[in-house]
């Protein structure tokens, strides 16, 4: 992976993925399979699903616990996570947690808009 000199602007490049709650993931996972979305990781028994979407994903992930009018997740690529997080915290935005590695093979961190609208800042491990 390439990666910007240190203390660069980071730069976005693109949406990854959107992720939507659902109370059902088995039937969620039959209504996007039926639809001819791939299925790439997860499945009906799973509480994470990832389906291809051309060069991005569509994600489920299970919501049982949390507010009921949770909608999902945008998911935007950028060039570094970390001067990403950074930026974030300087501009009065605190994200949810540090950027971290996830078992998806991905950087990342979430924070929310003044909507409350949760965007997830990411770039693919190498």
């Amino acid at each position: 992976m390439n990666l910007p000199p240190a203390g660069a602007e980071p730069v976005i490049e693109g949406l990854s993925a959107i992720t939507l709650s659902t109370r059902d993931m088995r039937s969620a996972v039959l209504f996007y399979q039926a639809l001819g979305f791939p299925l790439l990781h997860g499945g009906e028994n799973e509480p994470f699903t990832s389906f291809a979407a051309g060069t991005s994903f569509l994600n489920l992930t299970v919501e049982t616990h949390g507010p009921a009018n949770w909608w999902g997740r945008v998911i935007i690529y950028v060039s570094d996570v970390d001067a990403m997080y950074h930026k974030a915290l300087a501009a009065g935005f605190p994200p949810e947690f540090t950027p971290r590695d996830a078992p998806w093979n991905e950087r990342y961190f979430h924070v929310k808009d003044p909507d409350g609208h949760e965007l997830s800042f990411a770039r693919p491990l190498s």
